[in-house]
């Protein structure tokens, strides 16, 4: 079998054919806020892909003219190297989708008005991806083998100094927090079922979104993507795989833990929301039966002292300011769990 290269017009060969078969109308879903330099990267990246995605939206949580201007001047690029795509819902046939925010809705909003863009022109695959990456060529092709069994995809990425980087897959429910113990290795499958997902090069299909609704914007930042993966996972076999199709763009400083783990530095904005929105994953795992109020409890007082070891090891300058976040994020996670007004987010297609 052959058919035409994506980039050069001349004959390729079958496993990127493939690819194309199996992510018809894929769309690449990034959100950007104030790092034009590492956008520029990431288009740079996508720009070498060895098949082309059905749509890039990029959803602009700045509304950036820098942003803009930069987004204008890729799409040509785009257009003129892998030419325009059929119409989509809305009539469009341009490869790139410019979505600016008139509000800075944090990754999780970007992410929930991203996936709908996408799902609401059509995409049938949703690769989500934030701005300090940047995906390696034959990365499409490299999710494609696995993209004709699995719904739900979570592919491997370098870290900043080109070493593997290793993300917690398995995520213990009744606890509410990552397995920081979970093996690293792969069985004879070449890959390892996960319960959890991360925005930072997950893939998922279109039959997922309509099962369990767009990401919930609630959240702000921290822990979104580990509840969209907990819900995809009751209604799907989701996986992890060692093909690594990605790399991170932006040094941050860590605490490496025997050459196996890392406690990268964070923001005092990031620990509040880390405690808070404890009580948003409270709140789904009430509605799915899996909540344990005791071993809850007992994951969030980790969850803490998690914090507080980073605090120390990490970001010693914040310690103070650091601490207030924190704890204002633990009483804030309370009253999310008993707000009468709380809903989930609703599937979009009714089963």
């Amino acid at each position: 079998m052959t058919c035409r290269n994506d980039k050069t017009g001349e004959a390729t060969v079958e496993h990127t054919c493939d690819a194309r078969a199996v992510f018809d109308k894929l769309a690449i879903i990034v959100v950007t806020y104030k790092r034009q330099q590492l956008l520029e990267e990431l288009l740079a990246s996508f720009a070498q892909l060895t098949v082309a995605p059905w749509r890039i939206v990029i959803v602009d949580n700045e509304h950036s003219d820098e942003t803009q201007d930069m987004v204008d001047e890729f799409r040509e690029k785009a257009d003129g190297l892998w030419g325009t795509t059929d119409a989509d819902r809305k009539g469009g046939t341009s490869r790139v989708v410019y979505a600016p925010q008139t509000d800075n809705l944090g990754g999780a909003g970007g992410f929930s008005v991203g996936v709908k863009v996408a799902y609401d022109l059509g995409a049938e695959w949703f690769w989500v991806m934030d701005d300090d990456v940047a995906v390696l060529p034959d990365g499409i092709e490299k999710l494609a083998k696995w993209g004709r069994d699995h719904d739900v995809i979570q592919g491997g990425k370098l870290d900043f100094d080109g070493g593997p980087f290793y993300w917690q897959y398995n995520f213990i429910v009744p606890l509410g927090i990552p397995n920081p113990i979970a093996p690293a290795a792969f069985g004879s499958a070449g890959y390892r079922v996960m319960n959890t997902l991360c925005f930072e090069g997950g893939l998922f299909r279109r039959r997922i979104v309509e099962k369990i609704g767009l990401p919930d914007p609630r959240f702000f930042i921290y822990w979104d993507d580990t509840m969209y993966g907990y819900l995809a996972s009751k209604v799907t076999n989701s996986i992890v795989v060692p093909d690594v199709v990605m790399r991170r763009t932006r040094d941050i400083s860590n605490w490496d833990i025997a050459g196996l783990r890392q406690l990268n530095s964070t923001s005092d904005m990031n620990r509040y929301h880390i405690l808070r929105n404890r009580g948003y994953m409270a709140r789904y795992f009430m509605v799915h039966g899996d909540y344990r109020p005791v071993l809850f409890a007992l994951g969030t007082a980790a969850t803490v002292a998690k914090e507080v070891i980073r605090l120390v090891a990490v970001d010693r300058e914040h310690v103070r300011t650091g601490l207030v976040q924190i704890a204002k994020g633990w009483r804030d996670s309370h009253k999310l769990m008993h707000d009468p007004k709380w809903r989930p987010m609703p599937p979009l297609v009714r089963q």
